[in-house]
């Protein structure tokens, strides 16, 4: 599913007219805001993809918040083409965070569901405990979505910095599941 939220993203991304350079110049900002999506959603499957890894049933709860994850993340080629084709302004830089928010939100409630099923032996509790990351990356959205309206480049700034805190990919699942 994911494959096809990016291949719907790089839609966005319009083919010039002309063969020179100059006409690549008013695609830099949509460019850009692709790049961050991009990294983005690459981020959310690995971890999602790892944290898959450690379930032994899936239950109905689980589907659901899955898809509850899907919806937010279907919503990434929009907000990021709206906020690249109007040069990242204000309202659409805080609508983009907003999304950025709601996902990180429906992946935590994913986490504590598969946590449940799994019970007090939760591979992944074990893996996550001391998640000082997915505790931080919804205070920063928030602080973000506030100061968007006011200094939108800080809140670029600050979902740049979330992005990079999550670009190394998570190993605390793989190493709980290598015991």
């Amino acid at each position: 599913m994911l494959a096809i939220i990016i291949t719907i993203m790089v839609l966005e991304l319009k083919v010039p007219h002309g063969a020179s350079l100059e006409v690549l110049t008013p695609l830099i900002p949509v460019f850009l805001s692709y790049v961050l999506s991009f990294v983005y959603l690459a981020i959310y499957w690995n971890n999602h993809h790892h944290m898959l890894h450690t379930l032994h049933k899936v239950t109905g709860p689980i589907l659901w918040a899955n898809m509850h994850l899907l919806f937010w993340l279907s919503l990434v080629p929009f907000v990021t083409g709206w906020m690249g084709e109007n040069h990242f302004a204000p309202r659409t830089t805080a609508i983009y965070g907003l999304v950025l928010l709601m996902a990180a939100i429906a992946y935590f409630m994913l986490q504590s569901l598969i946590i449940a099923a799994q019970g007090p032996d939760s591979l992944l509790r074990k893996a996550i405990k001391g998640d000082w990351k997915g505790k931080v990356s919804p205070i920063l959205y928030a602080i973000a979505i506030a100061v968007s309206l006011w200094q939108h480049w800080i809140s670029i700034g600050l979902y740049i910095l979330v992005a990079l805190i999550w670009l190394v990919p998570d190993r605390r699942i793989e190493r709980v599941m290598g015991e």
